[in-house]
């Protein structure tokens, strides 16, 4: 029996990253390819456990390289294509929007002519919710499949507009292609620019947690391992060409994750520091995964659960989010939050 061979684009980021060691590791039997450019957020050190293992390869390539990646698939023939590789930073992409067009939209569009070149069974395209653009405070309404796609940051639009390419390759070429748009993500080998894992490492040095606005703004959380088994799900169950939403109906505000994160550390709330709001900061994401729940997923862990055990993942492997927190990262989040 031929081995599955799956390709898994920004394995080296966060979600990809913990998506790779759950693809190696539940599937001993499928061959998983890394590939990614390791840019400032991809680190391979999170795969250290894996590296030596006999179904998993990196490959460090740019997807924007049409010289670089027609020839990586005409050789390896990739069964399936799970593309997690983004610029994902909506702060970044405020400041440097042109890198967003390049790796999310024309990076988009080679692997997709890749993946037609070779036939792939089906191409899995990792998305967000913000595409949908924003919600209001009304507990009652959430983004659902067919909720219009209304981008608000040039992250967004970047997303939004791979999302399009993906959907035109399936209806004009009929690629097998799968949309999935998730909330919030949290768990281990988060990068240290987000919402949690930025508020851990700065309380744990008992540093000014910067919080953006009144901190009133809404976002589901899902935490990473439920994601994985979401893609995963999708990746051998979901209906060619349907978009697929992943959301854990863990809604807080940002203020709210910041408290919870300080009184499990027995930190001051005296450590929080307003700060002037982002350019066009979404008020309120919410996701409806009906459709993804009556294909069969159901998520592992609540906001509570999981929040406990990302906090106590930080306090056991300082050694990795504390090698990041220098250099370009340093520069970059003095410049962006003037802390």
């Amino acid at each position: 029996m031929m081995r599955k061979k799956i390709l898994v684009t920004g394995g080296s980021g966060f979600i990809g990253g913990n998506f790779v060691q759950y693809m190696v590791n539940k599937y001993p039997d499928y061959d998983i390819y890394n590939l990614d450019l390791l840019t400032y957020a991809g680190d391979l050190t999170k795969h250290r456990e894996i590296e030596e293992k006999d179904n998993y390869w990196f490959i460090k390539a740019d997807i924007a390289d049409r010289e670089e990646i027609i020839p990586l698939f005409t050789s390896k023939k990739f069964d399936y294509v799970v593309h997690f590789a983004a610029e994902s930073h909506v702060d970044r992409s405020i400041t440097e929007p042109e890198i967003f067009i390049r790796t999310n939209v024309l990076g988009t569009q080679v692997l997709l002519d890749a993946a037609k070149l070779v036939n792939v069974k089906k191409f899995v395209h990792v998305s967000t919710d913000e595409v949908y653009g924003e919600l209001d405070f009304d507990p009652n309404i959430f983004f659902t499949e067919d909720t219009p796609l209304q981008p608000n940051s040039p992250y967004s639009a970047s997303k939004a507009s791979s999302d399009l390419l993906v959907r035109s390759y399936s209806e004009t070429y009929g690629l097998p292609v799968n949309i999935t748009r998730c909330s919030n993500n949290y768990g281990p080998y988060h990068f240290p620019e987000k919402l949690i894992p930025l508020t851990i490492s700065r309380v744990l040095n008992d540093q000014k947690v910067p919080v953006y606005g009144d901190g009133k703004n809404i976002r589901d959380w899902l935490h990473v391992i439920d994601h994985c088994s979401a893609i995963d799900l999708v990746l051998h169950e979901g209906e060619n060409g349907e978009v697929y939403n992943v959301g854990g109906h863990n809604e807080r505000n940002n203020l709210e994750v910041v408290k919870t994160i300080l009184h499990t550390l027995n930190k001051s709330e005296d450590l929080i520091e307003f700060v002037e709001d982002r350019l066009g900061h979404d008020k309120r994401y919410a996701i409806d995964p009906t459709k993804l729940e009556k294909l069969g997923w159901k998520p592992k862990y609540n906001f509570d659960t999981g929040i406990a055990q990302t906090i106590q993942w930080y306090l056991d492997n300082k050694e990795w989010w504390e090698q990041i927190i220098s250099g370009e990262y340093r520069e970059y989040f003095e410049k962006q939050y003037n802390v």
